[in-house]
């Protein structure tokens, strides 16, 4: 009898140096970035052999990026599929945490290794092999920190995956200090959502790059492109998702306003509970939004985007 081949996920972006103060003011690093964090609580969530998580980057050879391919290796994750430049470094970035909170960061990855991911041709290989992967996972950051003809390579790399049957999940995860222009993300953000089977919104974000006024003009877009299934956040409200021509409500767990630490990787531990429990063979949409929300509840209460592992 011949083993299934267990399902392979890839994340696709930028593993950051992040760099915080600890409740005594003490200056702590940590690796952190949107899609890294989404990937580190899904191996968290679905331990062992269950699935085969990919992360898909650029580093370094120096110390830190060797530090950082350890760590992923530490959680679980696959590295083969990372593209390694001996004169290039990972970005980095500050946290600051308001009284309720709320962070603002500061970046220093103009020169990050992650954005000359597909330069060249070095990397054409391991783009074509993406066809392989059930399912592809990148944010609207994966894409804004690339230059255009390496967005549009991407870009042309997914479409050739969707059509051989794996499919794409995406997180809006709108920066607009990324991008030239709201009309230039938009023009990337349709041809990405074109192909989206599951999408990770924000409303705060949606109504930024968009002009949106209402949750219905989040859905009435994505009705338009053809996204199968939905799921916008709202912060403390209850996410709102669109599947299957339903519409589901989740609250979202409520926390005292003094145990919310540090409001950093909430909407990406959110997007990593709902997947888990996708991939564990939950069908309704509901039940993975409550997951995802039970997840990102506690990460709030804690510094940082990764908290101990313990505690997922």
């Amino acid at each position: 009898m011949i083993d299934k081949p267990r399902p392979s996920i890839a994340f696709i972006g930028e593993c950051m140096v992040e760099i915080r103060k600890d409740v005594n003011g003490r200056i702590n690093q940590a690796f952190a970035g949107d899609t890294l964090n989404t990937a580190v609580y899904l191996a968290r969530l679905l331990p062992g052999s269950q699935q085969l998580i990919h992360y898909i980057t650029a580093l370094g050879v120096d110390p830190v990026s060797v530090s950082m391919i350890q760590y992923f290796v530490e959680e679980g994750i696959e590295c083969e599929k990372i593209r390694r430049f001996s004169d290039k470094k990972p970005g980095s970035y500050q946290i600051e945490v308001d009284a309720n909170g709320e962070r603002s960061f500061q970046y220093l990855r103009n020169q990050s290794a992650a954005r000359y991911l597909l330069s060249g041709d070095g990397y054409d290989k391991e783009l074509a092999s993406l066809v392989d992967i059930d399912y592809l996972y990148l944010s609207g950051i994966s894409l804004a920190i690339l230059p255009r003809h390496d967005r549009q390579k991407l870009i042309d790399g997914l479409v050739r995956a969707k059509e051989r049957g794996s499919q794409i999940w995406f997180d809006s995860n709108y920066r607009h200090k990324l991008w030239a222009s709201n009309d230039e993300a938009q023009q990337w953000y349709r041809k990405i959502i074109r192909i989206t089977d599951i999408a990770f919104l924000t409303f705060d974000d949606e109504c930024q790059l968009w002009g949106d006024s209402s949750p219905e003009d989040v859905f009435a877009r994505c009705r338009f492109y053809g996204i199968p299934e939905v799921v916008l956040k709202r912060g403390e409200e209850s996410c709102l998702i669109e599947a299957n021509d339903k519409t589901y409500a989740v609250k979202a767990i409520s926390i005292p306003s003094e145990k919310v630490i540090d409001t950093t990787a909430a909407g990406d531990s959110f997007n990593a509970g709902y997947l888990a429990s996708r991939l564990r063979g939950e069908v309704l949409p509901s039940e993975c939004a409550a997951v995802g929300h039970c997840l990102s509840s506690k990460v709030i209460q804690h510094r940082g985007a990764i908290i101990p592992r313990k505690l997922v």
